[in-house]
Formats: C-alpha cells, structure tokens, sequence
C-alpha cells in the first residue's frame, strides 16, 4: 500500500494584536479628534477674539511648531517616565490648554466679533489664556505622539508595517470625527464650542489611559529582566547638534520643509480666505474633511501604484501636486459672478475650489511624507538611522513656523491689496491681486520642488566623488 501523500501543515495564523496596541490606537483617535475639531478655526477664532490680522496665523504657526519640533525632547521624557505615565500628564496638558482657548469668551467676558478683524482690539485679559493654552496644548500634543506611535512599534513587532497602517488610518478617521463633530456642536452653539469638543476627547482619552493602557515595556519585560538604558536629556541635545552639523542633512531640512510652508497654509490662509472673501460663516471643518477622505481612501492606491517610484521623486510629485492645488483658486475669480455664485445653491464656487485645494494637498501629502521618512534614512550615516529619523518632523516644525507669519502676510499685503469692502462684510478682491497671492504660493511649492530635484542631484554627485576616492 503506498504510502499517503504528504500533506503541508496549513500556516499558522497570525496573533492577534496585544490589548495595549489598540488601546494606543483608540487614544490616537481621540486626541487626533480633539486637535481636528479645532485646527480649522483656531485663525478665525482669533482673529474674532480681536488680535488682528497677523497674530492668529503667527500664532497658530507656533502651535504647529511647538507639537512637532518638542517631541525631540519629550520622547525622551517619555522614555524615562514610561509611557503610560506620559500619556496621562500628556492629556491633561490638553484638556486645560483646551479650556483655556475657550476661557476668554466662557468666563473671561470676552465678545467675539462677527467676523475676523483687521486691528489688534484684544487685551491682556484675553491674550494671557491664549498664550498659555498654546504653550499647554503644545506640549501636550509633542508628548502623545512619541508614546502612541512607540506603542504602536513595540506592540507589532514584526508585523509593524500593518500596525502603522492601521495607526494612520485611525488618525484620519479622528481627523474625520473631530471635524464632524465640532460643525454640529458649534453650529448649535457657538465657534468657542470647538475648544470644549476637543478638551471631552482629551477628557475621553485620559480614562481611556487610566483603565485599559499597559506600558509595553513594562508589560513585555520578564521579570528580573534588567532595565534597558535611558537616554538623557544632555545626551539628546548634544544628539541635535550632531544631527544639524550634517550639512547633508541640514539641506535636506531646508529644501523639504517648502512643502510643509504650503501644506500649513491650509491651516492660516484658506480659513482667512473662505470667510473674508467668499462665504459669511463658512463650515472650514466640513471643507477640510476632503484632506482625510482623500487619504483614507486612496492611500492603498497610490501606494500601490507608486510605490516604487523613487523617495526623492515622489516627494517631487508631492511639492508640484501642492503646487498646482493652490493655483487653482486663481479660477473663480475669472468666471462670471467671482467666487460667491453659488453652484447648484449648495456651495460658492470659491469653496468648491477650496475643497479642490484641500484634497489635492492631501494628494501630495501621500506622494510625499512617508517617502521622507524613507529618504532619511538612506540619508543618515549607517548606524545613526534612528538617531536622524527622530528628527524627521523639523520640516513640518520648520515650515509651520515660517508658514504662520508669511502666510498672513501673503493674504493680507498681496491678495486683499486694494481690496473693497461689500455691505455683506466680505471682501471684494481685485483679481489680479488675488491671483498674484496664489501665484506666490503656487511659487513656493515650484521652488521646493525644484530646490528637492537639485538638492539630490548635488547629493549624487557628492556620493559619486567619495566613491572614487576611497
């Protein structure tokens, strides 16, 4: 009788990811949903509570810089205290900072203007909360993200790539329920409801921590196991300036970071532009839902398809796509009726081609930041991969920083020169003015494209030299 055929043993399947893994993920979305519900308003919101027509965009570029540029040094904090620990002091960093961006308006007597004001009408009464709520959430939010997405790569383990797929894809649905629910929460009340969404998520988010979250070293470590070395704070710094002398490096940080000075812009110029310009009361929230759809659902696509196209040239693609996203607000102001007539009685075309922007951007933010990533690791010298890529989010801190100021600038000085004043109180723009603003823009992302183009072309040569040398 002859022997049966051998069969191969069916593949185990996969474990299930650890509790602490989606407990991680679960925080994320929240506090993704409390940064979200506000994010869109915070230039209008200030620009209503009076401090004129470049403090809001300054100050919320500082916000920006403040969450990306600080987790150099709380992640290193974190790393010393745990985690779990982090994470709570983290979200109360966030619920008080949130309280005190609505504070000037719930209990500080504060009058909201009925819309962004050109002067600076605002005392120290008002100003003193705000600047300590962006201080708070700043450091809050540069505090969560070293502890979530660390969670996230001690938790996968080898099946990272699918752990960090599913982490993205919760940031964006938060991105997606923050918004949402802030339009139907302010739209009943008022914009300084924003902050209170967002300090309940953070609320949320802290029994969240306090109840399910295990730190996954503490829960991953054997006992009697020995403790596994801490970075200093000393050490960090001496680290930066390790990073920074890399002129290679230091480069890369300046001619990336355009990309970033755009992609801020849809934080400070189009929430300006939508309500001084082409709608009375306009849902920013509901309009910048268009940079999360995009990428939830076309992310695996264009993964996909290009995928293996090369770091430096989709991050290319990415500058020229952002590039070309905010030109196309010059077209409305060419057809008749200008940005305001209204398409079908839904939406003014101006806010059409403003969601248009919105989602093009997120187009070039698929082409291009998680190939800077990639990119940066290649860059780094071997062996100090890890050590270069903590420092990956400088361009968005870069940006963010310089984006805020010159942003206002651009639509104040360049879009609204010779601007006139309607009775509805927008503003009726001169079109060769506006489209020069948007020119600008489209400028700057030109200029980082091809500032990327020569920058590798510069680094291959250099690489090529060295090789015949040694």
């Amino acid at each position: 009788m002859p022997p049966a055929p051998e069969t191969s043993a069916a593949p185990e399947p996969a474990p299930p990811f650890p509790r602490t893994f989606w407990t991680a993920n679960t925080t994320e979305l929240f506090e993704r949903a409390a940064y979200y519900a506000m994010a869109s308003f915070v230039v209008i919101y200030l620009g209503r509570l009076g401090l004129g027509k470049y403090w809001p965009s300054t100050l919320n570029g500082l916000l920006w810089t403040l969450v990306y540029f600080l987790p150099i040094l709380s992640g290193t904090i974190a790393d010393v205290v745990g985690f779990r620990r982090s994470l709570l002091v983290a979200f109360v960093l966030l619920a008080i900072g949130y309280f005190f961006m609505g504070y000037p308006v719930w209990l500080g007597g504060a009058t909201l203007l009925p819309q962004a004001g050109m002067e600076i009408t605002a005392t120290a009464r008002e100003v003193a909360p705000v600047l300590l709520a962006l201080l708070l959430i700043g450091m809050g939010g540069s505090i969560i993200k070293p502890c979530i997405s660390g969670t996230v790569q001690k938790t996968a383990a080898a099946r990272a790539t699918l752990g960090f797929a599913i982490f993205y894809m919760v940031i964006n649905i938060g991105s997606l329920t923050g918004r949402g629910t802030a339009y139907l929460v302010r739209t009943r009340t008022s914009i300084s409801a924003i902050f209170a969404v967002a300090a309940v998520c953070c609320v949320i988010a802290f029994f969240v921590v306090l109840l399910f979250y295990a730190d996954p070293d503490q829960a991953a470590a054997p006992t009697g196991a020995p403790a596994k070395p801490k970075r200093r704070v000393g050490r960090i710094l001496l680290d930066m300036f390790l990073v920074l002398g890399n002129l290679r490096f230091a480069l890369f940080l300046l001619v990336s970071s355009g990309f970033f000075f755009l992609y801020a812009q849809v934080y400070n110029v189009l929430p300006l532009y939508l309500e001084k310009v082409v709608q009375k009361e306009p849902p920013v929230d509901i309009y910048t839902m268009a940079n999360p759809f995009v990428i939830v659902f076309f992310q695996l696509l264009i993964t996909k398809l290009f995928g293996k196209m090369r770091p430096i040239r989709s991050m290319v693609v990415g500058a020229v796509i952002i590039a070309v996203a905010f030109l196309l607000n010059v077209v409305p102001l060419f057809m008749g009726g200008g940005v305001r007539v209204p398409l079908w009685e839904l939406i003014p075309v101006g806010a059409l081609f403003v969601v248009l922007t919105v989602a093009l951007v997120a187009f070039g933010e698929l082409f291009t930041s998680a190939r800077t990533y990639e990119y940066i690791g290649a860059l780094a010298p071997k062996g100090q991969e890890g050590l270069f890529l903590g420092y990956a989010n400088l361009p968005m801190a870069i940006g963010s920083l310089v984006g805020g100021p010159v942003g206002a600038a651009i639509f104040n000085e360049v879009m609204c020169k010779g601007a006139v004043p309607l009775e509805s109180g927008l503003l009726q723009l001169k079109p060769g003015s506006a489209t020069a603003g948007w020119c600008i823009l489209m400028g700057i992302g030109v200029a980082s494209a091809a500032s990327m183009w020569v920058y590798n072309w510069w680094l291959e040569r250099q690489e090529a030299r060295e090789a015949m040398a040694s």
